[in-house]
């Protein structure tokens, strides 16, 4: 069963334990669709209301893009224990001879990218949405405007996370040229987020 179809207390349970997934992957994944989520309930409590009639046309857009990125956000703490799983199979190979610490390496450091694909992806999914609610914050209900922050600071929470899961694969890759760029991206996607949210944070405060 996919990590997107259980309740809530048994992904917890789970989460819980000492299997290898879901990890902080699966959380971000969730956290993020929580902000996400969060931020169609505040377009829901705004559309259709004459005072924001000026804003109707992106509230409909915003709707169906936040539903859509929701459920790739869902779909990602799934990829994400798929990229992982080929990771921690290679922790577990033999490295005996160097015959195998050569294939062991190899095998890693494959492993290791794909490990680091995987959030790099939902980091730039989360970056999109983002940008979507740091709008809603601006054109939503006032009523609703704590809702619309609290969505940014899941979503600021989850980039964050997810920027970890990043930077420990990246490390520990040999060919320190690609785990630059990839670390470097992972950087930069950071540094966006925050001067988003920080910006929104003030504006959210200022209409409450």
């Amino acid at each position: 069963m996919a990590f997107k179809d259980l309740t809530i207390h048994d992904f917890t349970t789970v989460l819980s334990t000492s299997e290898p997934v879901p990890g902080g992957g699966g959380a971000c994944g969730l956290v993020a669709a929580v902000g996400t989520s969060l931020g169609n309930m505040v377009l829901s409590l705004t559309t259709g209301k004459k005072k924001f009639a000026e804003y109707q046309k992106e509230i409909d857009e915003y709707i169906v893009e936040l539903s859509e990125l929701t459920e790739m956000l869902l779909d990602d703490m799934d990829k994400d224990a798929e990229a992982f799983e080929p990771l921690a199979k290679a922790y577990s190979l033999p490295k005996d001879t160097k015959e195998e610490i050569e294939a062991r390496e190899k095998i890693m450091e494959e492993a290791l990218f794909v490990a680091s694909e995987a959030p790099l992806n939902m980091m730039e999914t989360i970056i999109r949405a983002i940008k979507v609610v740091d709008r809603v914050t601006r054109i939503g209900t006032r009523f609703a405007v704590s809702d619309a922050g609290v969505a940014l600071q899941c979503l600021r929470a989850a980039i964050n996370g997810a920027s970890l899961n990043v930077f420990i694969n990246t490390k520990a890759m040999k060919n320190r040229e690609v785990a630059d760029a990839l670390a470097d991206r992972a950087t930069k996607l950071v540094e966006e987020a925050e001067a988003l949210v920080a910006d929104a944070y003030f504006v959210a405060i200022d209409r409450l």
